[in-house]
């Protein structure tokens, strides 16, 4: 029951009926198995570990578990991937033609640097199984990391080959065309990857982003003006403050959105409060699940705030993240800054046209030794928040505050590209 409740999505359900397995055969290995699977995909890790964990205990040579484990790990910190890396190879040296576990450790070696060994490890999975796409799309990632663009597309090709509905496969080919200089074949497969996966920001952003260079490379610039037209893009200061009225329906409306505990959470953001579920909170496939309303009200802020954006940074724009958080006394956020893994790639230097934006629409209790100061770093400055406040900064710049008022502090966040 809880396989066929996975195989349907409805993970729940499918981990209410693994623990009852367990419950009523303790030493049922592929249940202990299957559930750490389910918990993976529910994003609970340290639960996914612990019944990975189980099932070895049961059966210390059980290969499958093992990998298992060690994609798990992967999800806890930078700081684990050589366990997981360990792990991955324990399983191999037990099962040493387990094709998914050699594509799984070139994965790992890829995140820890260790590229040729990554390309080592996914030739030898595809050695084992040729028709595995995921394991050639992998090794064309690795080879375009590597600066062999030939192999990399490739590579890239013949695993769309196997797999013609493969995003990853299309989005990693555009990546090494437009590196290569082929900016419309570029373009043209990244189309492709969004049109398969909409949901997936990363390939609409590249999309934009490449449909906007293209564009302003087709722009008669005299070679004099050009510096002064690429200047005058972007946030000229490391913050701006400004200021919009906050209407009093947008924070009740606020707390009628479905919410998680700020305590949960595995980011920067900590202690009592609660924020939004995702970090989409303003997009229209989440608000479709919301009143009419609500619906309202959300869409009219978001065309507030883009214009503000926009105006801000001088260009079109492409909203990442948007969430809001609601903060109780012991609520806060670590020192933190807004950077993924996407921004530090050099192919796109996107980190540059990432900006962080902040709306305060009540600053709750100021009157006591935390009252919620924006602390901003490199350099340092110290913002107290008002009502209406909106604060932008670059996406690159370190921030963090503590709030310990008596009501609540209620914000909206949103991480943003200048195009």
């Amino acid at each position: 029951m809880g396989a066929t409740l996975k195989e349907l999505g409805k993970l729940e359900e499918a981990e209410a009926s693994y623990r009852q397995a367990i419950v009523f055969k303790p030493d049922l290995l592929e249940a202990h198995n299957n559930l750490g699977a389910t918990l993976q995909e529910l994003g609970k890790f340290e639960e996914a570990e612990a019944s990975y964990r189980q099932a070895i205990a049961l059966k210390p040579d059980f290969a499958k578990a093992l990998l298992n484990l060690g994609n798990t790990i992967k999800n806890l910190g930078r700081e684990r991937l050589e366990e997981a890396e360990a792990l991955m190879k324990q399983a191999i040296t037990l099962k040493p033609d387990f094709a998914t576990a050699h594509n799984n450790l070139g994965g790992t070696l890829k995140e820890l640097g260790k590229l040729e060994e990554a390309a080592t490890s996914v030739r030898q999975a595809i050695i084992f199984e040729s028709g595995f796409a995921e394991a050639h799309n992998n090794l064309g990632g690795i080879l375009q990391e590597l600066g062999k663009l030939e192999e990399a597309e490739a590579s890239l090709k013949h695993s769309i080959t196997l797999r013609p509905n493969y995003a990853s496969a299309y989005g990693n080919l555009s990546k090494t065309l437009y590196i290569k200089g082929d900016l419309d074949s570029a373009i043209e497969n990244m189309q492709k990857a969004s049109n398969i996966d909409p949901d997936k920001k990363n390939f609409s952003l590249l999309l934009d982003v490449m449909k906007t260079r293209k564009s302003r490379m087709k722009t008669k610039v005299k070679v004099d003006d050009k510096s002064n037209i690429e200047s005058s893009r972007g946030l000229n200061t490391n913050l701006l403050i400004l200021n919009r009225a906050v209407e009093a329906e947008l924070i009740e409306n606020l707390y009628g959105m479905n919410f998680r505990e700020m305590e949960k959470t595995r980011d920067a953001r900590f202690g009592n409060g609660r924020c939004s579920v995702g970090f989409n909170f303003m997009e229209d496939k989440i608000l479709k699940n919301e009143s009419d309303i609500i619906r309202s009200t959300i869409k009219m802020l978001r065309t507030d705030l883009t214009k503000i954006m926009m105006e801000a940074v001088k260009s079109d724009i492409y909203i990442y993240d948007s969430f809001f958080n609601i903060l109780g006394a012991g609520g806060g956020s670590t020192p933190h800054m807004h950077i993924n893994r996407l921004d530090k790639d050099v192919a796109f230097n996107l980190g540059k046209q990432k900006y962080s934006l902040v709306y305060y629409l009540s600053v709750g209790d100021q009157n006591c030794s935390e009252p919620g100061t924006l602390k901003l770093y490199d350099p340092d400055e110290d913002i107290l928040p008002s009502e209406g406040m909106v604060v932008i900064i670059p996406a690159s710049r370190r921030h963090s505050a503590v709030y310990g008022g008596k009501t609540d502090r209620v914000m909206i966040g949103i991480n943003f590209y200048g195009l």
